[in-house]
């Protein structure tokens, strides 16, 4: 395939126009991507990359049966939703079938952003109210609205990033967070945490609007709520007059495999009262939907302002939006969704009771973390290891990520069509690559034996042994590192400077 500019002028003419803050992977070494098939993404020069972390090509990227019905489309028609078209209709008929009979009112907007910036809007207008709860380390979106409750964006601005409408509840991580996995009720520990700061918000005069988590958290680190928790914090925010956002922006759309929704894990007790959706839902095409009870968008339509969106809605994107629901069911995605995302966390399970390296694996279908920790006592995390990891995945043509506040977990989140060949893959890589670190820096294996005494070394060419070499790459990546205070801990973490969301 024939580029334009050579990779080298493509960086400099991003440096020239594109803005500073406009972050790339792999910064040191950023990858050109000139197209991508299914799980797979190609650079300029036909090298083929394994795609691990891309949860907006949802079904695949690029999947012909996507392609065919935006094609048709807009050889038809592409007009805004003030005029009357079946394919608005027919894709809101189809999606909120998939929901709780309750969620049966849509607005179709065009980002996951967009979608939770109006979650707030009609929260905020069914009962006047105006404060927010939400999770540490939540991110909910780029606009300021929603920098304001997104922990993992403002935390960096320093004591003054938090506004007072806004109140952060700890994540319900039984890993890593207050209330742990030997806790006997960790749902309604942290849900108790919620109705303390509800009393608490009241005893200083305010109102709560909502409470609007991820129904699993991704940045913050592949947190995977207990089971109960979602209801028991939805009974003290309806209490206090406000309602419940359940932000699938990264995880719906069959990806956790037995639920098409995550919030179905909590168990069928419990039906949000706002659902947010994004990302996977145009398969990369710039689409995204808020669906909400009737009785919540009756509130909103009170005020007398008439909510009209350009875009949202239009005859194409929802043409992709039924051509996606159509691909998830035609090649039962949910269902591979299942039988890989078990097949990956049984080999990552294996993978943690070989390497001390791993302190954690959780996750449900395409939706896994592996928890990279120095020391599996004290659960410290292991953060230039994760680095490490991650950059020679990219060596090795895998794309992983890590993210959460420690920057230490790897985060699988892959197009739907991933195959168990592609877990082993990665599985198998990452294996080699915690073999040579824990050879490195001298940790111990599971059953207590020196890994250096099980594994010869390799020398480099310059007489030098792999395990110098990456001692020092360890060594160059904690000293790039910066400080992070987030508040809530009073722990000193580190951290990569520039953060990435994914």
């Amino acid at each position: 395939m024939s580029e334009l500019y050579c990779k080298a002028e493509t960086m400099e003419l991003r440096r020239k126009h594109i803005g500073p803050s406009c972050k790339v992977f792999f910064a040191k070494d950023p990858i050109k991507i000139v197209r991508a098939q299914g799980q797979y993404m190609y650079d300029e020069n036909g090298e083929k990359y394994l795609d691990c972390i891309n949860n907006v090509a949802h079904v695949g990227h690029s999947h012909p049966d996507v392609i065919k019905a935006a094609v048709k489309q807009m050889e038809l028609l592409n007009t805004n939703s003030r005029f009357l078209h079946d394919n608005l209709v027919q894709y809101a008929k189809r999606l909120t079938a998939t929901l709780p009979e309750k969620l049966s009112i849509c607005y179709f907007v065009n980002s996951g952003s967009e979608a939770n910036d109006l979650a707030l809007r009609l929260a905020r207008q069914y009962h006047g109210h105006q404060d927010v709860i939400t999770l540490d380390h939540a991110y909910h979106g780029h606009v300021s609205s929603l920098i304001d409750i997104s922990p993992y964006k403002f935390n960096q601005l320093g004591t003054e990033g938090k506004k007072e409408f806004v109140h952060v509840a700890p994540s319900p991580d039984i890993y890593r967070g207050k209330y742990r996995e030997d806790h006997p009720d960790p749902a309604s520990a942290y849900a108790d945490d919620v109705k303390k700061i509800i009393e608490e918000a009241e005893k200083n005069g305010r109102k709560i609007a909502a409470f609007i988590a991820e129904s699993m958290q991704s940045c913050g680190g592949q947190i995977i709520p207990p089971a109960g928790y979602f209801q028991k914090v939805a009974e003290y925010v309806h209490k206090a007059g406000g309602i419940f956002i359940a932000d699938e922006v990264q995880v719906g759309f069959g990806r956790v495999g037995k639920h098409f929704w995550g919030f179905q894990l909590q168990g069928k007790d419990f039906v949000p009262d706002i659902v947010t959706m994004g990302k996977p839902i145009g398969n990369g095409h710039p689409m995204s939907c808020v669906v909400t009870t009737r009785e919540i968008a009756e509130a909103f339509g009170a005020s007398g302002l008439e909510y009209f969106n350009t875009f949202g809605g239009n005859p194409v994107s929802c043409a992709i939006g039924l051509a996606v629901l159509d691909v998830i069911e035609k090649e039962d995605l949910q269902g591979n969704a299942i039988q890989v995302g078990n097949y990956l966390t049984e080999l990552l399970n294996k993978q943690q009771e070989k390497h001390p390296l791993i302190g954690d694996v959780r996750g449900i279908g395409l939706f896994v973390g592996v928890d990279l920790v120095k020391d599996q006592q004290k659960r410290t995390p292991a953060t230039a290891e994760a680095q490490h990891i991650i950059y020679k995945l990219k060596e090795q043509r895998i794309l992983l990520s890590a993210d959460g506040p420690h920057r230490n977990i790897l985060k699988f989140k892959p197009p739907m069509c991933f195959t168990m060949e592609d877990a082993k893959l990665v599985v198998d890589q990452i294996d080699e690559l915690l073999t040579a670190l824990e050879e490195a820096t001298g940790a111990r294996t599971g059953n207590g034996k020196s890994s250096t005494s099980q594994h010869k070394r390799k020398m480099t060419n310059e007489g030098n042994s792999q395990s110098d070499c990456i001692s020092e790459s360890i060594s160059h990546i904690n000293g790039t590192a910066c400080r992070q205070n987030n508040g809530l801990y009073t722990d000193n973490r580190a951290v990569p400077c520039k953060r990435i969301r994914t």
